[in-house]
């Protein structure tokens, strides 16, 4: 693995702020399609038909928007971190080396791959992000019952 440049962090944010607006993408063609089938249905004879139609594109409408808050909210997280900085300790916008591999605190958007090694971008709320929060290189944390040691952060 060839490991990080200085660019890493910058390219890993703007994958991450990709992942966001795909995602917000998504959501909003879907509210769209709710929307236009819960406008399409027609009243027939069975009343209720009509009815339980709409109700159903008004609730899948309303999973939806939900979802969409969501997304914002990750984008306002994702705004919140400039990738520029560089951090002496495990923290929001870190790109952490560990004996388990490559993180990046941002939010969580999974499994990134930039020049073959992959990198987990995640949140500071998921549960290795906390365990190694405010740790330095050399030292080590418990963590799933396995030690892990902080081999570098920036």
């Amino acid at each position: 693995m060839a490991g990080p440049t200085q660019l890493t962090k910058p390219r890993l944010h703007a994958l991450c702020l990709a992942y966001v607006h795909d995602r917000m993408a998504a959501i909003q063609a879907a509210v769209a399609a709710a929307q236009e089938s819960a406008n399409s249905e027609t009243k027939s004879s069975a009343g209720d038909k009509y009815e339980t139609g709409r109700a159903m594109a008004q609730n899948e409408r309303d999973r939806n928007l939900v979802q969409l808050q969501q997304a914002r909210q990750l984008l306002a997280e994702l705004q919140r971190i400039n990738p520029d900085l560089p951090c002496d300790a495990v923290r929001p916008g870190a790109l952490v080396h560990t004996s388990l591999g490559w993180f990046y605190l941002g939010i969580s958007a999974g499994k990134l791959v930039l020049e073959g090694t992959d990198y987990f971008a995640v949140s500071a709320a998921a549960p290795v992000a906390a365990a190694l929060a405010g740790k330095r290189p050399g030292e080590a944390v418990s963590f799933n019952g396995k030690s892990v040691q902080v081999l570098a952060v920036s």
